[in-house]
């Protein structure tokens, strides 16, 4: 019964994908919104963006003092400015947080990658170290043109030696 139960189920196709689920939410791509969330951080760190909101602030206050009373939109204490301010920051500081975020992954795969430099030149370092100095240990076995010019001087000085004194030689060989 088992067997036959197994048989009548409809098999999943791993070869084919899954089609796609409905979803409440919407989808997003969040590469696009990190990219867009450090445009959005780089300009508020800038002085650009400073000026820009200082010129608005000012361009406020002052048409809310100064303006006819039928076009004023924001009158004395500044309500409507002050909510503005407060929602500019609150969207601010996720997203100056966000690109911190983005940022703290690229470099940690910076100094990953740097550290795995750093030790193929300490592996590179240990192993030229190491032929130089079996290079050093083979050229102390090889003949130098200082060690060969003085056995040859001394060579001749020998046979200089024989030749002067060929007699007591021979004499002293029996």
């Amino acid at each position: 019964m088992s067997g036959a139960s197994a048989l009548t189920r409809s098999r999943v196709r791993l070869d084919v994908p899954r089609p796609a689920r409905r979803r409440l939410l919407p989808q997003y791509d969040p590469e696009a919104f990190g990219r867009l969330s450090e445009k959005i951080a780089r300009f508020l760190g800038t002085g650009r963006f400073i000026v820009w909101m200082t010129l608005v602030i000012v361009v406020w206050v002052l048409w809310n003092i100064f303006a006819p009373d039928d076009l004023r939109f924001d009158e004395y204490p500044f309500i409507f400015l002050t909510l503005m301010l407060s929602l500019q920051a609150s969207y601010a500081a996720p997203l100056i947080l966000l690109a911190q975020n983005r940022q703290d992954d690229r470099d940690r795969v910076t100094h990953e990658q740097d550290r795995k430099q750093n030790e193929r030149s300490i592996a590179d370092t240990e192993y030229l170290t190491r032929e130089i100095a079996a290079l050093r240990m083979g050229l102390g076995e090889v003949a130098t043109r200082d060690w060969i010019r003085s056995e040859f001087q001394d060579l001749i000085k020998e046979m200089d030696e024989r030749r002067l004194f060929p007699a007591e030689r021979d004499e002293g060989d029996r």
